[in-house]
């Protein structure tokens, strides 16, 4: 396993997945009574959202290079959604809207748009396609594991989470992480404009 990838992989899921946000959304989504229907939910939320990173990253590249897309493009355009991605977080306020009824939330909205989105997607090609052996791969798909397991633990835990972290915690947070996101994104953004002077 390479350490510098797995923790750089790490902190990018992170960051733009925001496991605490997301388990403050899911309680918010799930009736507090339902205990049974809330871990199966969370385990199955989880369980799409690892499967969908690990396979759009490994093979979104390939899908990609059939219709045309470079990789450098991916990257401008991946940068740019990410820093829009990361302007939302920054600038916008989250409406948390105690719910109910019991339905079933695991594809819409945890995994899709919250934790398997296109900004985490497109960050999983990104690494994936940066990954040059196969130690540094065995290290994103280990990063992504840990990311969606800390997740699935914060979502069981959700209840504790909201009361420990409240709704002020939670705006610092995703602030914070919106700022770091930016950053990154700029970074790809960068990257791919290096990448493809160069191969002009």
């Amino acid at each position: 396993m390479d350490l510098l990838v797995y923790l750089n992989a790490l902190t990018g899921l992170f960051v733009i997945i925001d496991p605490i946000g997301a388990a403050i959304i899911f309680h918010s989504l799930v009736p507090a009574g339902e205990v049974r229907h809330r871990r199966v939910m969370a385990i199955k939320s989880m369980l799409i959202t690892t499967v969908l990173l690990i396979v759009f990253g490994n093979y979104g590249e390939v899908f990609l290079s059939k219709l045309g897309i470079s990789i450098e493009a991916l990257r401008i355009s991946g940068g740019l959604l990410l820093f829009y991605t990361a302007f939302n977080m920054i600038t916008q306020d989250l409406e948390y809207k105690v719910t109910t009824e019991k339905k079933d939330i695991s594809v819409f909205p945890m995994s899709i748009p919250l934790t398997a989105g296109p900004g985490s997607l497109t960050l999983a090609i990104l690494m994936f396609s940066d990954a040059e052996t196969t130690a540094a791969d065995v290290s994103i798909i280990l990063a992504i594991l840990s990311i969606t397991l800390l997740t699935l633990v914060l979502m069981l835990l959700s209840g504790f989470v909201k009361v420990l972290i409240g709704r002020t915690g939670d705006e610092i947070l995703r602030r914070f992480l919106g700022v770091i996101l930016a950053a990154l994104a700029i970074q790809f953004v960068y990257d791919g404009v290096v990448q493809l002077v160069a191969a002009a």
